[in-house]
């Protein structure tokens, strides 16, 4: 058996003539000739050489301080088989590989084929790319003509930014993108992220989301999101179809533009937010969430459903729907601007701009509001509505309230004052009281006898200052009046066109809203919340 020991260094033990010769032997026992560098592996440096077999392929032992080059590649390892004929190394013990002077990889074993130079490390394996990130793991392929790393068997890149965990990874050094696969985990200072697919750039810090991706912030809201991208840098994204969602609220869209530097999250298409409290969903489809604020903005055929059961449901539509959000309780609104319209199977409503105080469960009605309920219609300078259990307590009409209802001749009975207080008892209005300047119309109608039909008798006209009428089934049963009313009877051949209606008087029934006029079209890409 061959068997040879060359021990050299570049230090002063030999002489330079020496060291000359042990270089050209070291060349010429590694066949490596500048003619065929590029191609072979050449061993630079190592402190002793043996020779040896396994099986019938020849191999050398290099111990100590091991170099081998190849191209612009260098392998640092303690100790090595080197197979010159099949031109691969197998290495051992602090191995470190140079790739250029960009790349850097470091692991406890090796296996290099330089035909193919494609190196595999095993064992502590750190993979590092000046200046942009590093790459942990125990299995690591790197193929240098493509310029790949691989990794399987769980594998952590880290940079200035992020921290990437999953069981699979692809590194392409030319591009600085990376894919992970099954059980990707991300941790930054301001969110985390699982996935079971993940793209990052490691250069643009720019993630990109191929399967759908559950984004954590440090404020605990949840995010969810099937495809788009986000910059780790500036914060921004464009996102595909997803949701989001806090402890109190839940967002939903078909595309989402995110600027968390500015803390603005714009969503576009079928747009759904939640409040979990209030049990409130808005509908639309544009909305912008201004975080620093609080206020959520939604528009486009924007409508909120005040969840109840199926009779119960209130449904409130405008040309804008705003929530303002606060960590006092006092200071959180729901308004709505413009157009204002509302459907419940008891209630209906009309005004420019409405207002919803959570702390107090209030509804304020502004700019000539109307409201219709069991066939009564409502109105005043502004309304107020008072909401218990999910369903209507009381509406409180101030300045020029207005109440008239249609009896079964379609006679106009109507009553008007300062201030009205309506009162509700079984989702239905109960009793009606008027502060200040009142005045009534009601129609005395004749009872139905034999095959004579009802018929108007005549007209009470009464004024007084206060007013109590009390209903039954949503209609006018009696009334009651107080501090010196003042009565007129008018029999039906004297009625004339003046007596039939109080100042102010105006029906506005055509106008009251249907469902279809409130709860807009809305359709999902993929199952979610429908109204």
């Amino acid at each position: 058996m061959f068997f040879m020991d060359l021990r050299y260094t570049l230090g002063t033990r030999f002489s330079m003539g020496m060291k000359c010769l042990i270089l050209a032997a070291i060349a010429l026992f590694s066949g490596m000739t500048s003619a065929c560098a590029q191609k072979k592996v050449h061993l630079k440096q190592a402190d002793r050489l043996q020779g040896g077999k396994a099986g019938e392929d020849r191999f050398d032992r290099v111990i100590g301080n091991v170099i081998f080059v190849q191209n612009t590649t260098t392998i640092y390892c303690d100790s090595a088989h080197f197979f010159k004929k099949r031109n691969y190394i197998e290495a051992f013990g602090r191995v470190r590989i140079l790739e250029g002077d960009s790349v850097t990889i470091t692991g406890n074993k090796l296996e290099y084929d330089g035909n193919v130079k494609l190196a595999k490390l095993r064992n502590d394996v750190v993979f590092t790319k000046l200046a942009t990130s590093t790459l942990y793991t125990d299995y690591l392929d790197f193929d240098r003509p493509k310029n790949t790393a691989y990794y399987f068997n769980n594998g952590k890149l880290v940079d200035s930014i992020n921290v990437l965990t999953s069981v699979k990874g692809y590194y392409n050094l030319t591009s600085n993108m990376a894919s992970f696969k099954k059980n990707v985990h991300v941790k930054n200072p301001d969110y985390t992220m699982t996935s079971d697919s993940l793209q990052y750039n490691s250069r643009s810090k720019i993630l990109y989301f191929r399967t759908p991706t559950t984004v954590v912030d440090k404020d605990s809201a949840t995010f969810v999101y099937n495809d788009g991208e986000y910059d780790t840098k500036t914060r921004r994204s464009d996102l595909k179809l997803g949701e989001a969602e806090s402890v109190d609220y839940k967002l939903e869209g078909d595309d989402y533009a995110l600027d968390d530097i500015r803390k603005v999250y714009k969503l576009r298409g079928n747009v759904i937010m939640t409040s979990k409290k209030e049990n409130i969903i808005i509908y639309g489809q544009a909305s912008d969430y201004y975080k620093l604020k609080g206020v959520s903005k939604v528009y486009n055929n924007p409508y909120l459903a005040k969840v109840g059961d199926d009779s119960d449901t209130l449904f409130i539509s405008a040309d804008t729907l705003v929530s303002i959000d606060s960590p006092d309780p006092q200071k959180k609104r729901l308004l709505a601007y413009n157009h204002v319209k509302i459907y419940r199977g008891d209630l209906q409503g009309l005004a420019d701009s409405l207002e919803y105080r959570a702390a107090d469960s209030t509804i304020y009605f502004y700019k000539s509001p109307v409201l219709w309920t069991e066939g009564n219609q409502m109105t005043a300078d502004t309304i107020r509505m008072l909401i218990k259990n999910n369903t209507i307590d009381r509406l409180f009409m101030n300045v020029n309230s207005f109440v008239i209802s249609q009896d079964s001749l379609i006679n106009f009975n109507q009553i008007s004052g300062r201030k009205m207080t309506a009162t509700f008892e079984n989702k239905k209005i109960s009793r009606v009281y008027v502060e200040g300047n009142g005045e009534s119309i009601y129609y005395a109608l004749s009872e139905k006898k034999d095959d004579k039909p009802v018929g108007t008798m005549g007209t009470n006209r009464i004024i007084c200052s206060n007013i109590l009428i009390r209903f039954r089934d949503g209609k006018v049963n009696n009334l009651s009046f107080y501090t010196r009313p003042e009565a007129r009877f008018i029999p039906p051949h004297e009625l004339k066109k003046e007596d039939m209606t109080l100042k102010g008087f105006s029906w506005k029934g055509d106008n009251k809203p249907k469902r279809e006029d409130v709860v807009k079209p809305f359709h999902r890409k993929s199952p979610s919340i429908q109204p």
